[in-house]
């Protein structure tokens, strides 16, 4: 999948949207995430163990987004049917039920990272990898978990059909309160301007 755009950054022209080895790759993704998300070197080396773990479930994938020339890794998204016995899960899913929306935890696909280096956001990166991994879902829905502010990925969930499920989440490490939002699938597409 190729993307076009202007001229003041570089060209997601040269970029390709595929799967992604993403244990094989999981140092470059680590480097994309902490310039895009604002990780410290301790937070990069947690997370670094926590991918390699992810990637052990049944029914987890990856897809990069690359440029053409060079393979460089400029974003990727990865994620799973969700367990609810897993970590996050078990943080979420008070917060899911007194809302009413815990159901949610069940029969979805968990987006668990979605990261694209900021020279090559505002392009349709983040909506072709998203897209890109939850068409290929079997479950019927998608849920994520993203910083409770307004900010560009939040409008990009929304636009995708994804609906705030609990807000003011807070896992144990994070300093900031998070959202869980939930989309049944197919996500929902722009409408066809051609």
């Amino acid at each position: 999948m190729r993307h076009t755009s202007g001229h003041h950054h570089p060209d997601p022209r040269a970029v390709s949207i595929g799967p992604l080895d993403l244990a094989a790759r999981v140092d470059e993704a680590l480097a994309v995430q902490a310039l895009a998300f604002g990780l410290t070197d301790d937070e990069v080396a947690v997370r670094h163990h926590i991918v390699l773990r992810h990637l052990t479930m049944t029914g987890a994938r990856a897809l990069g987004a690359t440029t053409d020339e060079g393979d460089r890794l400029v974003g990727f998204v990865y994620g799973m049917p969700n367990d609810r016995t897993q970590w996050w899960s078990t943080v979420v899913h008070p917060y899911l039920r007194q809302e009413g929306h815990d159901a949610w935890l069940g029969d979805a696909f968990v987006i668990t990272e979605l990261h694209v280096l900021p020279a090559f956001q505002n392009r349709g990166l983040g909506r072709a990898l998203i897209t890109g991994i939850t068409d290929g879902a079997d479950e019927p829905r998608s849920i994520l978990s993203a910083l409770d502010t307004e900010s560009p990925a939040r409008a990009l969930y929304r636009s995708l059909g994804y609906r705030d499920l609990a807000r003011r989440v807070r896992f144990p490490s994070a300093s900031s309160p998070y959202v869980v939002m939930g989309a049944h699938l197919p996500l929902r597409r722009p409408p066809d301007r051609s």
